[in-house]
């Protein structure tokens, strides 16, 4: 070929990446502020934030402190908050019985919250795995062998009015007990709170990636024992049709939004739900998902802004509407 001669090509699509300006005039995928929900972990007493030691730059806060936070991410553009209790280790007993009491620690966060931001959405979790001895998400069989699913799922109706009735905007059963959302919904509308949604964990995998989070609400104390198997609730992760099914039910029951979890390595799972509902679709950036892209930075091996940048443009881009992460807050203020 002559040094001078040109291909000719009809199609050149590099023509639209040749300046930044054209790049951003054809880019398929945006991250909003607006996208992401922050997972917070809330404490007793008034002891200063704790960061979690597998989880830099998150902290479990008391309720004073929380305010302070969901201010700052209201501030940023962020709309919602996701609480976790971490409850004293003498308040727990076998059977979750704190879930159920009006005054436990959650309770009185979202009331805090709620006074000091009430357009903020409060979203909290539905299920046993902070207030249980055991870490599992529901009450033990008699042979403590696996979870009673129908006596679980009355707790959980009782635990999501009792958050309806501190004002939650969200109820977010994470426990993937068979018919747990339309009994909250039955539960809700019982008690009137008919305004009250649900943001179900559909699509919940019994994941290897978990372990962070556990330890930051206390739930790990039995890591590495048979207690802690989750796998007769929690999806197989070699299952991908099943996903369809848990959505499709979930659904079908009265969820207001489906969610899938963990987010990173079941892309094609959030791709899959996204195509068979027209309901919102969110997608849980896991502990350890944020957890390895930390590590490996403070390694060198990866760079910080561009692996979190990019796993979160990759789960928008999968289908997400919406996005739990614990990137939301330093995501929100690079994007303003």
């Amino acid at each position: 070929m002559a040094e001078n001669s040109r291909l000719v090509l009809s199609q050149r699509p590099r023509r639209l990446r040749r300046t930044a300006g054209l790049r951003a005039m054809v880019e398929e995928t945006v991250l909003r502020p607006a996208d992401f929900i922050a997972p917070l972990f809330v404490v007793e007493g008034r002891a200063a934030p704790e960061e979690i030691a597998s989880m830099p730059g998150v902290f479990r806060l008391n309720v004073a402190d929380l305010v302070k936070e969901c201010r700052a991410l209201w501030k940023l553009g962020v709309p919602a908050v996701a609480l976790f209790p971490k409850l004293d280790p003498k308040l727990k007993d076998d059977t979750g019985t704190q879930a159920l009491d009006e005054d436990t620690l959650v309770l009185r966060a979202v009331r805090a919250v709620k006074k000091a931001l009430p357009d903020l959405t409060v979203i909290t979790d539905v299920a046993l795995d902070p207030y249980t001895t055991h870490g599992h998400d529901g009450v033990l069989t008699a042979a403590r062998d696996d979870v009673e699913n129908d006596r679980t799922v009355d707790i959980l109706g009782r635990m999501a009015v009792l958050q309806a009735k501190a004002g939650v905007d969200l109820v977010a059963p994470s426990d993937m007990m068979d018919g747990r959302v339309g009994a909250i919904r039955q539960a809700l509308d019982a008690a009137g709170f008919t305004g009250t949604g649900i943001l179900a964990y559909s699509v919940k995998y019994n994941s290897a990636y978990y372990g962070p989070f556990r330890d930051a609400v206390g739930s790990a104390q039995a890591a590495g024992t048979r207690l802690l198997s989750k796998a007769t609730y929690q999806m197989n992760p070699a299952n991908r049709r099943e996903a369809l099914v848990e959505a499709r039910l979930d659904e079908a029951e009265g969820a207001d939004i489906l969610m899938v979890k963990p987010a990173g390595l079941y892309l094609d799972i959030i791709r899959e739900v996204r195509e068979a509902t027209r309901k919102p679709v969110a997608a849980y950036q896991i502990s350890g998902e944020y957890a390895q892209i930390h590590a490996a930075a403070r390694l060198g091996w990866l760079n910080l802004e561009r692996c979190r940048n990019e796993s979160l443009l990759a789960i928008k881009r999968a289908g997400a509407d919406l996005i739990l992460t614990y990137f939301a807050k330093e995501m929100a203020r690079e994007l303003r």
